[in-house]
């Protein structure tokens, strides 16, 4: 069976999308299925694979509201062994949609069971918020990963995620944990970015990726080319940073992969 992860935090310009596209990204590279699931209406997981907005094409709006089959929807992308599911502003109308439905939390769990075990993981990339599409996300995850910037007010809003996190497993799904930290655009000549990776060392422990991300103007260019950062420029610091986290993450799951340059 895969294992689901979802990439979360409410606040938004931390490096979340770009931490869920580049780390399923090297995953397949890596040489293991992998499905990047855009739950955030915005779309940015979708465009930053090449995925241009005014197309026509299905979406997990189409699946969640309309009860399309996942097979309708997902689509390859330019990286071998990686599959997406695309998103896009439909999406936003969801929040409200699935209120009026029954089992409303569960609704992706439910489609996601039928492809679980056809992939070694799903990374999913959740809205920069704590609404109905977020709980789903939660609902249907194993674990999730916390992408936190480097920065003043890093910590700031994540009592509410692991609270959300909490009332997801009590009520939810109990076995949900948290997967892992990412650090990043961290800033090596910063007093406070070290100060503040000090103190979310300090906040969650062994569950921080020694692999820190740092600011990298590659990383922020590869989305507007329709390209992850493995492709656009896989010899820049940035890429060279989601390789070795990557790695990291496989190892402490105890993942056999294939090594790359």
């Amino acid at each position: 069976m895969g294992k689901i992860i979802s990439f979360i935090n409410q606040k938004g310009g931390v490096g979340k999308t770009t931490t869920c596209v580049n780390m399923a990204s090297y995953m397949a590279m890596m040489g293991k299925k992998v499905l990047l699931l855009d739950m955030d209406p915005q779309g940015n997981a979708s465009s930053s694979m090449g995925i241009n907005k005014e197309d026509k094409y299905k979406t997990i709006y189409d699946v969640l509201i309309e009860d399309t089959d996942l097979s309708e929807v997902i689509m390859p992308t330019k990286v071998n062994g990686l599959d997406l599911i695309p998103s896009n502003v439909d999406l936003a109308g969801a929040e409200v949609e699935l209120v009026q439905m029954e089992n409303r939390e569960k609704t992706l769990k439910r489609h996601l069971s039928a492809i679980k075990g056809v992939y070694d993981f799903v990374c999913i990339d959740c809205p920069p918020s704590l609404g109905l599409l977020t709980v789903n996300a939660l609902t249907a995850s194993d674990s999730v990963i916390i992408p936190i910037q480097c920065e003043y007010f890093a910590i700031e809003g994540l009592s509410q995620l692991m609270y959300t996190l909490k009332l997801v497993k009590k009520h939810l799904n109990n076995t949900i944990d948290v997967e892992g930290v990412v650090l990043t655009m961290k800033d090596a000549r910063s007093n406070l970015g070290n100060s503040v990776a000090k103190d979310i060392n300090k906040y969650f422990g062994s569950k921080v990726y020694d692999t820190v991300i740092p600011r990298n103007i590659r990383l922020a260019e590869a989305p507007s080319f329709g390209e992850p950062i493995c492709i656009y420029d896989p010899k820049c610091t940035g890429a060279f940073a989601y390789k070795l986290l990557t790695e990291e993450f496989l190892k402490r799951n105890s993942t056999d992969y294939i090594k790359i340059n």
